[in-house]
């Protein structure tokens, strides 16, 4: 078994696993992105961001492994960190996934210990919210991401099961992935009882959210933490509570 004692993060939410699996000192770089635990980002060396890297910073840092995401990173800077250092590619689908890679972590980093608890605790979260959810009724929605142009999370991507297992029927599911979608079209599109607007990547206002309103009609517009709809590491032992509040606003 390697002995990975350099790790470089390149996927924030992968960052706050490391950090929770307490391979603290173990993590010498990090993305601008990577704010949580907010201190990493003066403690930790920045390479960049997710899709723009600084190939000199990432050498200079002599890694033993980088860890990266289909999703987050760029087929090319797999590519050239693969001239630097080993490179672990997670590919998150799911809460399954999700569980997957805390065990091969746990594997990989030498703290199974640590990978086994927080699993357990994201089983039991699974298992109480899914009780707590038998008693919801479904609601059509439409999950915005971005503007100009206008994007939604759609089928086969991590959004969308969370999603699903809130039982938010996404109008736009038989969609691949992130399309862009004309607002105007909504209507036809499904129709949807929620329209959410994340919290990132793009910094949705209140004038965004009266945009959409004036191409639904009848749709309540909800802002909503994309962290816990979007980071799939040990961030999702918070969302299910959150995930409970929510249903609270909505109904």
């Amino acid at each position: 078994m390697k002995n990975y004692k350099r790790i470089i993060s390149l996927v924030p939410s992968q960052t706050e696993l490391l950090f929770d699996l307490g391979l603290e000192d173990n993590i010498v770089g990090i993305t601008k992105f990577c704010v949580h635990p907010f201190h990493l980002k003066q403690t930790k060396t920045i390479v960049g961001g997710t899709k723009n890297i600084k190939i000199d910073k990432i050498k200079a840092l002599n890694p033993d492994i980088i860890l990266c995401n289909k999703e987050e990173n760029t087929k090319e800077i797999v590519e050239v960190c693969s001239e630097i250092a080993e490179v672990h590619v997670s590919e998150i689908y799911t809460l399954q996934d999700s569980i997957r890679l805390i065990e091969e972590y746990g594997s990989f980093f030498s703290c199974r210990t640590e990978a086994q608890n927080i699993i357990q605790k994201l089983n039991f979260k699974l298992a109480d919210f899914a009780e707590f959810m038998k008693n919801i009724q479904p609601k059509k929605v439409a999950y915005f991401i971005w503007r100009n142009p206008w994007m939604v999370a759609a089928n086969n991507t991590f959004i969308n099961h969370i999603l699903e297992l809130n039982k938010f029927d996404n109008i736009y599911q038989n969609k691949e992935r992130y399309p862009e979608v004309a607002l105007k079209k909504i209507r036809l599109e499904g129709d949807p009882d929620l329209v959410f607007l994340s919290s990132e990547p793009y910094p949705f206002k209140e004038e965004h959210a009266f945009e959409i309103g004036r191409c639904t009609h009848h749709a309540k517009t909800v802002f909503v933490d994309g962290e816990l709809f979007s980071w799939y590491g040990s961030r999702m032992l918070k969302a299910f509570d959150y995930f409970k509040k929510l249903h609270e606003r909505i109904v």
